[in-house]
């Protein structure tokens, strides 16, 4: 949902559709017979500050000190020097002269060799030393850290600032720039500071960051932008075999595999901060991998690398993004210690990739300083997660940010906080920005009060027919200590009302200690997920999705009370227990949940039937997510969009007796899934389900093997599978999916282009059910558990249209049952990159 806010700006800025540096020179590389060269080295010559021309043989740079000549060089020919007859002025508009000036360059960017190649054996001391460089020297290590966060609307043009959108809004066209990496034209929309002290033990492999200051431009309530940004930026670290961008696995130019996708040219040699250093270009050996472009200056010495450049390469499949370009540069203490001082990274997110193509750059600055090695930390201390900042990070004063930023703003940066301020008085601004943020969270805001979720407004179920949901929350601000939240929905079948209602209120922040309680009346699709939970407001797309397949009339009248406290005694580590009745009834003439309470015998054959389900039970649960990334201290938080592991165990206790409950019984559920990043090979997700119920229940507190028959791909359910199909009292399941990220078709010629993904994937489940549990059973469900072992299997197709993915599923086993769906279609929407 979040990746909506990105494209939602795409969609407001098409609607439309200075700082001076002392050289700046654009252009594009030709060869004799005029096709454009990619990867050519150029620089400005007696420096170390160049480009690598990208795929289209186009480049920008730009420098404040004056040169008078360019270098254009490549493997296997002799240099071109092209002289600059200006000094300054050279922006991106001014092509220089392809046929006068660079017409005669012949560049050679075909394969390098892997033999005899003084590149790689350079490569190769990289390897070995990698681990033994910068902060792997020491056992400790603290340091300070400033990041600086930054949108900006490229490619602004005359008539882009005259569109009738930007009415009233005019004045913030006094901020345009031009890029020193694109030489885009480009308007700041948004900024964010944030200082920390950052401490690491190696030993103990720990690292804990401190937060000491943020300040945020204009948008300090939109908990949706700081997840974004967060999504966006993951920290990486460029000796790693595989960078993760946008969910993304690049192969680094430093991996060992880099040979393989790469080709490397060992290009110079000079001092650099008196150090002697190798210059070494990469570019890739083929087109459509997750790759880069671009060079590195490395110590002759240590061969830690002392800078970096890289680009990402035009034709990646990834979406959205038309341009990547980091850079990364490292300052030597005690002659050998080679430490990160400077990372910087932009990234152009645009509908296309088309040169001329509008969109939004994101750039984000990190800094590092007054490092210290070797003062050692108790274990505690890393143990001891921060749960909750003071609300007085946010609102540091001027003063504190004179004293800790590590470079000042330049004058458009510093201007942002001003004209954001002015822009939000703007009434048409005010227009846009509620449109982003509805599409992106999904509410309408008002003042204290969000009405919501817009997309949980319509549904249909066989019951309800045409079903309309309204519902809202309150909202203060991201880091509130309660919230309250209530739906109502009403079915034109049924002609009834239902609604929801819970709270929740922190009354410890340090340890997240969370009160919740709430009562909804509903109809809802049992068995439409195995591991349960008693979310008071979860929306069950089974029962309330617009379009389904089959006739399903199997669903449930639920009354559902719950409170329940839970703690977060470890960061990621969260323990719940609670309390919950609920009533189960039939919410159709066509299903029955009847169950005896008195089994037939010769004097009574009929037995003593009844048909809803009364019950109580208590339950605690444990759930353990490492590696989960967070935004905001408040009640409820956003999750950063990134790949964790996931660990959950539930005990429940039926509670005979307890407000007239009907059962007694233990249950026991474990859910646990694995994300595992494979390289160049894709992302695999592992995950497996087991449960047993110990004790006598019915059908409506039976587990229900989770079909589906709607339209689209849900997880953890069996695409091939109807609601009910199945029924258990004890199961395990385990489903492998795979995403190959387009690895394969990328090496079909005439599929290149296309930029599909592949997934393929398994999933089975066995289960059985007691003769107790069996004998009980009056309903006209039948009992059928899958004893010999159920499974499916898919491939599918993503990235259709950079939106929809398809799935096609078949069915292993049970293909004889009456009714079995052998095959399925499911298809999917979604924002990926």
């Amino acid at each position: 949902m979040k990746r909506i806010i990105l494209l939602s700006l795409f969609f407001v800025f098409a609607l439309a559709n200075i700082a001076t540096a002392q050289t700046k020179v654009s252009g594009i590389v030709l060869d004799k017979s005029n096709q454009p060269v990619p990867f050519a080295n150029v620089v400005f010559k007696g420096s170390n500050t160049g480009i690598v021309s990208n795929e289209d043989g186009r480049f920008y740079l730009e420098s404040p000190v004056t040169y008078t000549a360019l270098l254009v060089t490549s493997a296997g020919f002799s240099d071109r020097e092209v002289p600059l007859e200006k000094a300054v002025n050279y922006d991106f508009k001014i092509v220089l002269s392809e046929a006068e000036v660079l017409n005669e360059v012949v560049i050679y960017t075909g394969k390098t060799s892997k033999k005899n190649n003084p590149a790689l054996d350079i490569l190769r001391k990289i390897w070995e030393r990698k681990r033994k460089n910068g902060l792997y020297q020491f056992n400790q290590y603290q340091m300070q850290k400033y990041e600086k966060v930054e949108f900006d609307m490229n490619t602004i043009d005359s008539a882009f600032m005259k569109n009738k959108l930007f009415k009233g809004m005019e004045f913030v066209f006094a901020h345009v720039d031009t890029s020193d990496v694109t030489g885009k034209t480009y308007l700041p929309i948004f900024i964010n500071e944030s200082v920390y002290d950052v401490y690491g033990d190696n030993k103990l492999k720990k690292v804990k960051e401190n937060i000491t200051g943020n300040k945020m431009s204009g948008f300090n309530g939109n908990q949706q932008i700081l997840s974004f940004v967060k999504d966006l930026y993951s920290d990486y670290n460029i000796y790693d075999n595989h960078l993760k961008f946008f969910d993304k696995s690049f192969t680094s130019p430093l991996s060992k595999t880099g040979i393989d996708v790469y080709n490397y040219v060992l290009k110079d040699s000079a001092y650099i901060d008196k150090k002697w250093c190798y210059n070494i270009v990469f570019y890739p050996r083929r087109k459509n991998e997750l790759t880069f472009k671009g060079d590195f200056w490395v110590n002759d010495t240590t061969f830690a690398i002392k800078k970096i450049n890289m680009g990402v390469t035009k034709s990646a499949n990834i979406n959205w993004v038309k341009d990547i370009y980091i850079e990364q540069e490292f300052e030597v203490q005690n002659d050998s210690v080679f430490l990160l001082t400077r990372d910087y990274m932009m990234s152009d997110f645009a509908l296309n990739k088309k040169e001329k193509s509008k969109g939004v750059y994101g750039k984000r600055t990190t800094l590092f300083r007054n490092h210290q090695f070797n003062i050692q930390k108790p274990e505690k201390f890393y143990k001891e997660e921060v749960n909750y900042i003071d609300n007085a990070v946010y609102d540091r004063p001027p003063e504190f940010w004179e004293e800790n930023r590590f470079e000042k703003l330049n004058k458009d940066e510093a201007g942002i906080y001003k004209m954001l301020d002015t822009l939000q008085t703007v009434k048409r601004f005010k227009q846009l920005y509620s449109l982003v943020s509805i599409l992106g969270s999904g509410y309408v805001e008002f003042k204290n009060f969000d009405f919501g979720p817009i997309f949980s407004t319509f549904g249909y179920n066989e019951v309800e027919g045409l079903r309309i949901r309204a519902g809202g929350r309150t909202y203060f601000g991201p880091n509130d200590p309660w919230r309250i939240q209530a739906y109502t929905a009403y079915g034109f079948d049924d002609n009834k009302f239902k609604y929801g209602v819970s709270g929740k209120w922190m009354v410890d922040k340090k340890n997240r200690v969370i009160i919740s309680g709430g009562n909804r009346r509903d109809i809802e699709q049992i068995g439409a997920s195995l591991t349960t939970t008693n979310d008071i407001l979860g929306r069950s797309f089974a029962s309330s999705a617009l379009f389904t397949t089959g006739s399903n009339g199997k669903l449930t009248n639920i009354n559902l009370s719950n409170v329940s406290v839970e703690m977060e005694v470890k960061k990621n580590f969260v323990v719940q227990a609670g309390v919950s009745y609920r009533t189960l009834e039939s919410a159709s003439p066509t299903f029955s949940l009847d169950y005896y309470t008195t089994l037939p015998t010769a004097a009574n054959p009929a037995g003593v039937v009844a048909s809803a389900v009364k019950q109580s039970e208590a339950n605690i649960q444990f759930e353990y997510m490492p590696n989960r990334k967070t935004i905001g201290f408040g009640v409820e938080r956003s999750l950063v969009d990134s790949p964790f592991s996931h660990f959950f165990v539930n005990f429940s206790y039926g509670l005979k007796g307890v407000l007239n409950s009907d059962f007694a019984y233990e249950k026991i559920q474990i859910f646990y899934k694995q994300p595992i990043i494979i390289g160049p090979l894709g992302r695999s997700n592992i995950i497996l389900e087991t449960g047993k119920t110990f004790g006598t229940i019915p059908l409506g507190l039976m587990s229900v093997i989770p079909g589906n028959q709607t339209y689209f791909t849900i997880e953890n359910t069996f695409s091939n599978l109807n609601f009910y199909e199945f029924i258990t009292d004890q199961y395990t399941t385990l489903q492998w999916n795979h995403d190959f990220g387009g690895r394969l078709f990328a090496r079909i010629p005439f599929m290149r282009k296309l930029n599909w993904r592949e997934f393929v994937g398994v999933k089975g489940v066995y289960g059985t059910i007691s003769n107790a549990n069996r004998a009980i059973n009056a309903s006209d469900q039948p009992y059928n558990a899958p004893e010999n072992v159920y499974w499916e299997y898919n491939a599918g197709i993503g990235n259709i249209f950079k939106v929809f993915r398809i799935d096609f599923s078949w069915r292993g086993s049970y293909l004889n049952d009456p009714g079995a769906n052998k095959f399925a279609v499911k298809g999917s929407f979604g924002f990926y990159f």
